[in-house]
């Protein structure tokens, strides 16, 4: 049933692999630290962040024990921070015209993180409505 609820999810996935995989220019080699914070790592951390953010908000009506729902938000992040690292990697070696880049990866990571402290956050404060989980 988690799956049928992850149709958000799904989507958003399907237009991350679409916008990773257009062609496009090459972009300059990072050169320092500070370099890192070009707007391109902003819009991968956003894409990422939101990714792991759905997940985590179209699972909410399952009910997690505390330690599973840890381990749930582990996963989640792992799991959208390796997606993250497919996307560089397609980049290089498959879709034409991308170039993968490693601190584009880490940009992933830093998304897939953040959309799950913020996705915590949110729970904390109960800004989310409590829905009723109904059987599909």
């Amino acid at each position: 049933m988690l799956l049928r609820k992850q149709w958000r999810a799904s989507l958003w996935v399907l237009f991350i692999l679409i916008i990773t995989g257009l062609p496009g220019d090459s972009f300059p080699e990072i050169v320092t630290f500070w370099d890192w914070l070009q707007p391109d790592k902003v819009v991968h951390i956003f894409i990422f962040g939101v990714l792991s953010f759905i997940i985590l908000y179209d699972a909410r009506t399952q009910y997690f024990e505390q330690k599973q729902r840890y381990i749930f938000g582990f996963v989640v992040v792992v799991g959208t921070a390796l997606f993250g690292l497919l996307t560089e990697v397609l980049q290089r070696y498959v879709f034409i015209g991308r170039s993968g880049n490693v601190y584009d990866a880490l940009a992933d990571l830093v998304g897939a993180i953040a959309g799950y402290l913020l996705f915590s956050w949110a729970a904390r404060k109960k800004i989310f409505r409590n829905r009723k989980s109904t059987a599909n």
